[in-house]
């Protein structure tokens, strides 16, 4: 069937067969197309080496690799795609793990549609910007683009590409908080 506009292809690791099939069957709820389920993060890595999925959501502990190595070893191989990772486990610093491992979102069984839902199509963005202002002082703390803007890498360098979007960009399609930050 043709895809959607709003369809994504997620790739599904979970190691236990019944909370696999309840999340492919909630992602077609949600109108996505599931790739998968598999059970392992060797698998994950095959599967998503193959189908080139949008998204990746991961069991963090499952067999052979867990979630997060699983997420690095595809970012390393050239297939960094978001991640949303769900555990079981009640560890602090599996949070931190994630944090560290680039993790979109963080997810805690049991799931359920409406944060499910959340996670994925967070997601959609192409393109991301942030800033960060000392709210007592006005000063700009810190500036990040993404897909990030490299100076150096001249060979597609267009006007377009050398603006810096969250300081020139006044207004955004859906943005409310920019005029008056700026004002």
């Amino acid at each position: 069937h043709p895809p959607r506009a709003s369809e994504m292809r997620v790739l599904v690791a979970e190691d236990d067969p019944v909370i696999a099939l309840g999340l492919v069957e909630r992602l077609r709820t949600l109108g996505h197309e599931a790739v998968g389920p598999v059970s392992d993060g060797e698998q994950a890595v095959e599967l998503a080496q193959e189908a080139l999925p949008d998204v990746y959501l991961f069991d963090i502990e499952m067999p052979n690799l867990d979630g997060l190595g699983a997420a690095a070893r595809l970012a390393e191989q050239g297939l960094r795609r978001p991640v949303v990772v769900i555990t079981g486990v009640d560890d602090p610093s599996l949070v931190e793990r994630s944090i560290a491992s680039g993790v979109s979102a963080y997810l805690a069984k049991p799931i359920n549609s409406r944060e499910l839902k959340a996670a994925i199509e967070v997601n959609k963005a192409k393109a991301g910007g942030l800033v960060i202002i000392d709210t007592q002082t006005g000063e700009i703390l810190a500036l990040a683009n993404w897909p990030t803007y490299n100076p150096n890498a001249r060979n597609k360098v267009t006007r377009d590409r050398m603006r810096n979007r969250a300081l020139t960009d006044v207004f955004e399609p859906g943005s409310t908080l920019k005029p008056f930050t700026i004002a």
